[in-house]
């Protein structure tokens, strides 16, 4: 699911919002998450999973056309564990 989707479907099932209005909510929540974790904070959303960063450390890598050597540097990452209950809902066998 893209963006755009995710919008659409809330704007279905919420009659009462205008889309325009769905798309700015979901923009402010993913930019508010983005800025807590540049700031180096943890987002946790309960049920769903957390947010947070990671660093990553310099280090040698290779250019897979040429086989050199080229140097990586430290890098923040974003990580994302899931929450309990969506583990549970994912991972849910049908009856039989």
């Amino acid at each position: 699911m893209i963006k755009s989707e995710l919008v659409q479907r809330i704007a279905q099932t919420n009659p009462h919002l205008y889309q325009r209005d769905v798309e700015n909510i979901i923009d402010a929540i993913l930019d508010e998450i983005t800025k807590a974790l540049a700031r180096g904070d943890r987002v946790e959303l309960r049920g769903f999973g957390a947010f947070s960063v990671k660093q990553r450390p310099a280090r040698i890598g290779r250019n897979p056309r040429t086989g050199a050597q080229v140097k990586v540097n430290e890098k923040a990452v974003p990580y994302f564990k899931t929450g309990k209950e969506m583990r549970e809902r994912l991972n849910r066998r049908p009856a039989k």
